[in-house]
């Protein structure tokens, strides 16, 4: 691994995480960690839209090699399911995890030992997925992972769904951001996901992203700092894959950008005939070639050293 120190052990040192964390913490009180703004007291295990409490809630852990190859390398990418989502998504491809709540509580203490036995395993990074709705819960549990020797990059793993003034507290903890951006179009947004203002809110976090990491940095095959964007192609173009292309492209022709076919018809998509089916080779590389129109240079698996 690159010579690199990373920011959330400055964080650790000269007290600001503490800062962070009780922002954060505060931001239960009523809650507004993402642009739902439920507004319940969290803190009191009250629950909002997306169904959590005071309690971090987990579905599994341990070193993934599904993830992209930056983050996988040899030993795999430690990755961390948090439990629920601030998304309805439809077709959600976690649907179990997100949608039916599946998993246990832990304590932050517990989580911090999670972090360092997957650091142990050689695990390249720490990768949080579906992070929102538990930042408080996780950056304190991250601050008990230092105290232990945590030394590894934190990845962000989101849907997207993002507040900015929240993703603007997290400057300096986290490594890598990885935010999926779902759709160019908020009327679909709404529809398939219940977020009716998605693309206004994702592309300003995105950009807040961008902002404080950077284009995605790689050395020895490892990525340890930057931007991962990751955009999954729907069937009939339901994403609005051109307008989200064209917003990549505004971030830097560098950005590093995963263009994925795996969508699978799962979930509640009884109603919805236009997702029924899986994405045709040509749906794909149709959205393949207008990153290249664009000119992206970093598009996964095609070309993204």
């Amino acid at each position: 691994m690159v010579a690199y120190r990373y920011r959330y052990l400055e964080l650790y040192e000269d007290g600001r995480i503490d800062r962070i964390i009780e922002r954060l913490y505060r931001l239960l009180e009523s809650c507004r960690l993402c642009p739902r703004e439920c507004k319940i007291n969290r803190l009191e295990d009250k629950k909002g839209f997306c169904r959590s409490g005071k309690d971090l809630i987990i579905s599994s852990y341990g070193p993934h090699f599904g993830e992209e190859r930056p983050l996988v390398g040899f030993s795999g990418s430690g990755t961390i399911f948090l439990t629920n989502c601030n998304l309805r998504c439809v077709y959600c491809q976690n649907y179990e995890i997100s949608h039916l709540g599946i998993g246990k509580k832990v304590k932050i203490e517990d989580m911090a030992e999670i972090m360092i036995k997957l650091q142990n395993m050689g695990c390249h990074n720490i990768n949080f997925v579906t992070p929102t709705h538990f930042l408080p819960q996780i950056v304190k549990s991250v601050r008990h992972a230092i105290k232990k020797g945590l030394n590894i990059p934190l990845i962000y793993n989101s849907s997207g769904y993002e507040k900015v003034e929240t993703i603007k507290l997290l400057d300096g903890v986290f490594d890598i951001y990885m935010p999926d951006i779902k759709y160019g179009s908020n009327d679909v947004a709404k529809k398939y996901s219940n977020a009716p203002d998605y693309f206004e809110k994702c592309t300003d976090a995105v950009r807040e992203m961008h902002r404080q990491v950077g284009d995605l940095k790689i050395e020895n095959g490892i990525a340890y700092k930057g931007l991962l964007v990751r955009h999954l192609v729907l069937p009939n173009d339901i994403a609005g894959s051109d307008k989200v292309l064209k917003f990549v492209k505004s971030l830097s022709d560098n950005t590093f950008i995963n263009i994925m076919d795996q969508y699978r018809p799962y979930g509640d998509i009884f109603e919805y005939n236009e997702l029924k089916r899986r994405i045709t080779k040509k749906e794909f590389y149709e959205v393949l070639d207008l990153a290249k129109k664009y000119g992206l240079k970093r598009v996964y698996p095609i070309n993204y050293s």
